[in-house]
């Protein structure tokens, strides 16, 4: 299952289900809700996971007749958050908010795991994906991802590619066009992808894999070359950007994502409900708008299409991580 054949494969799926969760949420217990519900997101305000879950309160607080309470606790990739998670009353109302590194790829990155994804949550419904972008500084002599691939491979370890920080799915994904293309760059971490977008406008770095909001504005002045879209299928806003997959590596797909999660045990009632209530929320138009205006892609599904996505991205991320032999403490 993949988040980005044009974003809707997961969705398809989860309709095809959606018979059997409205049914099932229609038979939840008629006193869940009975008291607010917090929502432990595992990264600071601010950001656009944070900014996405704040656009579903008031459509929940509505629907739900409860307050939904976000409760930010970053760290560790989102291990913090998600291990207060894993250690609360499975009710449904302690809910986390992870993304792809702390339910699928830091298993991996981590020696010790404070929870293990799989086994100590039940997956509640994806939210969004975050497409990814590979531009570089128009003095880098390329004028395409095939050219820029061929001048890697020419020159091994002289081009830097920066990314928004170590362990985090821009790197993974930097990590995958290296294995996948058999090149090897010059890796520089960034504290997210502002800083990594602008130092590749500063021509200090070569090459950058950012997410889309952090260069689009500098792609469509000219000053950032877009050499591909790092999604299975192009983008709307440059939609005449290849995907990596177009662009010559097939099968290459790679972006961020996050979703809800609850306790392992949770009742499957209550997960129903809580999946249909969002899925309207991610369905609303103004909410898409403001989502696509932040620069993720809403992601409606059934929760057992999340589970299967985790599940398969775990594995996939597990086999880069070792080849690449990425490790953090």
């Amino acid at each position: 299952m993949n988040p980005t054949s044009t974003f809707r494969a997961l969705a398809l799926a989860a309709f095809s289900l959606g018979w059997a969760a409205t049914a099932a949420a229609q038979s939840a217990p008629t006193d869940f809700p009975n008291k607010p519900i917090r929502v432990v997101v595992t990264f600071p305000p601010g950001g656009s996971t944070d900014a996405v879950m704040r656009m579903l309160v008031p459509r929940l607080n509505e629907k739900l007749g409860q307050p939904i309470i976000v409760d930010n606790r970053p760290g560790a990739g989102g291990n913090v958050g998600l291990s207060m998670v894993a250690k609360a009353p499975a009710d449904g109302y302690t809910l986390g908010l992870g993304a792809a590194g702390g339910l699928s790829a830091n298993v991996s990155l981590y020696p010790q795991m404070p929870f293990e994804p799989v086994k100590d949550f039940k997956p509640v419904a994806m939210l969004a994906a975050i497409p990814f972008v590979i531009v570089g500084h128009p003095s880098t002599n390329a004028r395409n991802l095939g050219e820029l691939l061929a001048l890697a491979k020419a020159q091994p370890g002289k081009l830097s590619m920066g990314h928004g920080g170590n362990g985090t799915a821009m790197h993974l994904s930097t990590a995958l066009l290296e294995q996948m293309a058999d090149v090897r760059f010059v890796n520089v971490p960034y504290r997210g992808s502002g800083p990594a977008a602008m130092d590749a406008l500063a021509g200090q770095i070569q090459v950058a894999l950012v997410d889309l909001p952090s260069a689009l504005q500098q792609i469509k002045a000219g000053k950032l070359i877009a050499y591909a879209v790092t999604s299975q299928g192009r983008l709307p806003m440059l939609p005449d950007v290849p995907t990596v997959s177009e662009a010559g590596l097939k099968g290459y797909d790679s972006t961020g994502w996050f979703g809800l999660v609850a306790p392992i045990g949770t009742p499957a009632t209550v997960i129903a409900r809580l999946n249909a209530e969002i899925n309207a929320a991610l369905d609303d138009e103004q909410i898409k708008t403001a989502m696509r205006n932040l620069g993720v892609e809403p992601v409606p599904g059934s929760a057992e299409a999340f589970d299967k996505y985790i599940r398969t991205e775990t594995t996939k991320w597990a086999q880069v991580i070792k080849s690449a032999n990425i490790k953090l403490d």
